[in-house]
């Protein structure tokens, strides 16, 4: 049930990323999608175990593994400083679009033939 939830989530920031036209939806369904990617990423880090071996010292337990976590941890900082970058073109775009739709500011920036 817990893989389905994180799957529908994926794909829903998947499908957003394709089919909305706004780029602030788009920078949303990225951050969603990245969400349930990472979740899915902790969900696999924790199957072997959910204890840490620094805190309990029993012989037998089936401990977590810290390296996806520092892994995790990592992409999580990485995409929230590209959403920020994300966020700061996206702004500088909204002075002359304020719409943001994509089709205008492809209009408005493309190449001209």
């Amino acid at each position: 049930m817990l893989e389905a939830s994180i799957l529908t989530t994926i794909l829903v920031g998947f499908f957003g990323l394709i089919f909305k036209k706004n780029l602030m939806t788009k920078i949303i369904a990225m951050d969603v999608m990245s969400t349930g990617i990472i979740s899915y990423y902790v969900l696999m880090a924790s199957s072997s175990g959910f204890f840490t071996p620094i805190l309990f010292q029993a012989e037998g337990i089936a401990y977590a593994d810290p390296v996806p976590q520092a892994v995790i941890l990592t992409a999580i900082v990485i995409g929230f400083s590209i959403q920020a970058l994300m966020l700061v073109g996206v702004m500088k775009l909204a002075r002359d679009n304020p719409i943001l739709d994509i089709e205008d500011v492809e209009k408005a920036y493309g190449q001209s033939e």
